[in-house]
């Protein structure tokens, strides 16, 4: 027999009902394509997020208009939170091949993301964008220097790079990068010293070691220890701390043997 229950029947219609009546009431999202949050005038910098002070945008408008009367590159700058004008951007801009929108949300787990035109990647490669991304739009970058910081900084190492023709890699050598060549550069040394210690009598240096572990120690000191340092700065101060890591690894590691040798005892 069924146990029909009148209390329950309208309970369960009425929540269908309030879930029905809040879904058409609801208002639609425009989370993709929002032009009514787009300024009434022109400008190249859309601060939603307020991310930089009113005169950090003032003096970026004006120097990314400059920029683009001299050069022919369109740069242009979206930070957003909670409310975004999505593929608006694209039409009010004229984004084409020569354009570069950097967008910054700080939502993700980098601030900073671009979308580049095609034409740029002849000048600076997908990997420049990515290193781009990595060093100023990271979260400890963001933290200790402020969103505007970061933006900022961006934008003059592609200004940098477009009034040169180009860039391989970002320029400029962060402490955090440097650190690393360094670290790198002394590993190659302690390998190249470990290798070129002599293991037969009456040599001192065995070079044929040396050459053999060659490609391990010279990847590690002039792929990662030296390439890093002189492609992205001309200071020789890090260059040269690098190369006396190197030469210090080396040496603790080839006298090794003499320093751990127990005492000749006396006779």
């Amino acid at each position: 027999m069924l146990n029909f229950r009148p209390q329950r029947s309208f309970s369960l219609i009425a929540a269908c009902l309030l879930v029905l009546f809040t879904w058409a009431i609801a208002p639609a999202a425009y989370a993709y394509d929002n032009p009514e949050l787009l300024p009434d005038r022109l400008t190249p910098v859309i601060d939603l997020a307020d991310s930089l002070t009113e005169i950090q945008q003032a003096d970026l408008e004006k120097h990314l208009t400059e920029f683009e009367t001299e050069t022919g590159w369109k740069l242009r700058v979206l930070t957003q939170f909670d409310r975004t004008p999505g593929r608006a951007v694209k039409e009010y801009w004229g984004l084409d091949d020569r354009s570069v929108l950097l967008i910054a949300d700080p939502r993700g787990g980098n601030l900073l993301n671009f979308s580049v035109g095609d034409d740029l990647f002849d000048l600076l490669p997908r990997t420049f964008w990515i290193e781009l991304q990595t060093r100023y739009g990271n979260q400890f970058f963001v933290r200790d220097n402020g969103e505007d910081a970061s933006i900022l900084g961006a934008l003059e190492s592609v200004e940098g790079c477009l009034r040169q023709g180009g860039c391989q890699v970002v320029p400029g050598l962060p402490r955090e990068q440097w650190l690393l060549t360094l670290i790198t550069s002394v590993v190659g040394g302690v390998v190249f010293g470990f290798a070129a210690q002599p293991r037969e009598a009456g040599k001192s240096f065995s070079w044929q070691w040396a050459l053999i572990f060659s490609p391990l120690w010279g990847i590690l000191f002039i792929a990662f220890g030296i390439g890093p340092v002189v492609t992205r700065t001309a200071d020789w101060l890090p260059l040269g701390r690098n190369i006396a890591g190197f030469i210090l690894g080396a040496l603790v590691a080839f006298l090794s043997p003499l320093l751990n040798a127990p005492p000749t005892s006396e006779t």
